[in-house]
């Protein structure tokens, strides 16, 4: 026990001093985690180390890509849901059978099914993986795709995979075939992961003690994920869609200190996991490569060219189709150039009732006209596509009776390793190339950010006015509070000052809940970015956490 308990704690002190020491070295944390990995590995004290995928797949998996929905931008996610979609489910099934057809064709006796499922393997890329690229200050548009097929297609891939293992052992594909098998993994991935994630809003939202509403949050994931594997759909893709409905209801149904304690929290599993699974990566490549070199027959010169050619398969497809999606996303940003000046006289035209879908529609209109997507961006979508976790876990998934299956494992390991290495640490230097780098700053438009503040001082303006406020929701009535202030600042100067000092602070947590209620609304129309409304979104929290410590201290 002491000593998994000292393992654990170098674990943790080597994440977090690579994560802090990898930009200083110009060199990105899961990089230089790998390399850390492989360098332990060689050390002749060390044992060999595997890790049994279940640990990845149920363990590691679900928190990580719920954590990444929780954050995803779904305003922006759902403008560009078809190409998205297309990266997430047809790239993969593209790749999945170039691939399963390239390995039957060169390694004797390999099943096609299981070629399939190999390339089934190789082809998502990772949500781990991907969060090297939106460091790099690239495009907001574009690291919205890169996460939405990250999130998605890991669904893709293992359902793939799950039915080509099956039909090697069965020797046909199941009753329904790969695409209903998809569907019903999807759909009722969908459902749970939606009806967890509503059920997570809910009792959280009335759960008041801090610790024992971050307890719940912590097993979200799981609670969407056991289930739907159970029913035989998609545990990854439940996570996702609970973590979606979480992020999206965040605002609405939970309160100032229980997100920012979800944000801090999130980031730190986040942290820990993503780096104790590049830092597995490295350790597992020795014993891989040990195992494969034992074998003979060139074995390592075979597994060095399945990997290269397989890895050069996979960016050929991506090219193809990422080419086509950018083309068609440049189309698609000409025609609403065209036809934005007659959509905007829509909204007079029609009844009340469907005028804010008509502005939305508006609004998204804007949107592709004014983040047009060209080669340059397709250059860094095709490039920043790594493989990571889910390509390394699936793997070790294969049957144990699968022909050379040391070299199929290995021949994954190699291809995400390699893709890690060899895009990652490239891909800094081909974003300042083309120019991209600091094209997606975290620091919003500042014309954006002072229209949303002046929405959002015009709300505290009509709420000083607003007599049915206190019976909406039951809190101080503002014009009450405005008079009563007023009063106190025009009696004699012996008067307690803490009454006026208390009034003065409650009714700036009166105007600052009137400003949250009006970015909801805002929320849904569409007329600014997710990156500007959860700015302004932190600032009102971090205003009304300070007021309300004031407020218990004068008490």
């Amino acid at each position: 026990m002491t000593e998994v308990i000292v393992i654990g704690t170098v674990t943790v002190l080597v994440i977090a001093g690579a994560t802090a020491l990898g930009p200083r070295l110009r060199l990105a944390g899961p990089l230089l985690l790998v390399l850390l990995g492989l360098g332990v590995s060689l050390l002749p004290f060390v044992p060999p180390f595997e890790l049994d995928p279940e640990v990845i797949l149920v363990g590691v998996l679900p928190p990580l890509l719920y954590s990444a929905a929780v954050s995803l931008p779904a305003i922006e996610f759902r403008r560009d849901v078809r190409p998205i979609s297309g990266l997430a489910v047809l790239l993969v099934l593209v790749s999945a059978v170039a691939l399963g057809f390239f390995f039957h064709a060169v390694i004797p006796g390999l099943d096609l099914y299981l070629a399939i499922a190999l390339g089934a393997i190789l082809s998502p890329t990772d949500a781990v993986a991907t969060s090297i690229a939106k460091r790099l200050g690239i495009s907001r548009r574009v690291t919205t795709w890169l996460d939405g097929e990250s999130l998605l297609n890991d669904a893709t891939s293992l359902v793939i995979l799950r039915t080509m293992v099956a039909a090697a052992v069965t020797g046909s594909v199941p009753e329904g075939g790969i695409v209903g098998a998809f569907l019903w993994g999807v759909v009722v991935a969908i459902v749970v992961g939606a009806v967890i994630g509503y059920v997570n809003l809910r009792v959280r939202a009335l759960v008041r003690n801090p610790a024992a509403n971050t307890a719940i949050g912590f097993v979200v994931p799981f609670v969407a994920y056991l289930p739907t594997e159970a029913l035989g759909g998609s545990g990854l893709v439940a996570a996702v869609v609970a973590g979606i409905v979480t992020g999206q209801g965040a605002a609405r149904r939970f309160t100032p200190e229980q997100r920012l304690s979800d944000e801090l929290n999130w980031r730190t599993v986040e942290l820990v996991l993503e780096g104790a699974v590049f830092l597995v990566m490295g350790l597992e490549v020795k014993d891989l490569w040990d195992s494969v070199s034992a074998d003979g027959g060139g074995g390592l010169e075979r597994a060095v060219f399945l990997a290269a050619t397989a890895l050069l398969i996979i960016l050929a497809a991506r090219v193809v189709f990422v080419s086509v999606l950018v083309w068609g996303e440049s189309r698609r940003a000409r025609r609403a150039a065209t036809h934005l000046p007659r959509v905007r006289t829509w909204p007079d035209r029609v009844p009340a009732r469907a005028r804010p879908r008509v502005l939305r529609f508006i609004e998204d209109l804007e949107y592709h006209r004014t983040t047009p997507l060209g080669w340059r961006h397709g250059t860094i979508m095709v490039w920043a596509g790594m493989r990571g976790v889910v390509t390394l876990a699936a793997a070790q998934t294969l049957p144990a009776e699968t022909p050379s299956r040391d070299l199929l494992v290995f021949v994954a390991f190699l291809v995400a390793v390699g893709s890690l290495l060899l895009q990652g640490s490239t891909l800094p230097w081909i974003v300042r190339a083309l120019g991209l780098d600091g094209e997606g700053d975290e620091t919003v438009g500042r014309e954006e950010r002072l229209r949303l503040d002046q929405e959002l001082r015009d709300a505290a303006v009509a709420a000083l006015a607003d007599e049915d406020l206190a019976r909406r929701d039951g809190e101080s009535f503002p014009p009450e509070l405005v008079a009563r202030v007023g009063d106190r600042y025009t009696r004699p100067p012996d008067d307690d000052t803490t009454a006026i000092f208390r009034d003065a602070l409650e009714l700036r947590l009166v105007l600052i809940r009137a400003m949250r209620r009006r970015l909801t609304e805002l929320s849904s129309g569409g007329a600014y970015s997710t990156a500007v409304l959860r700015h302004a979104l932190a600032e009102l929290d971090a205003d009304e956490l300070s007021l309300e410590l004031r407020l218990d201290g004068e008490d």
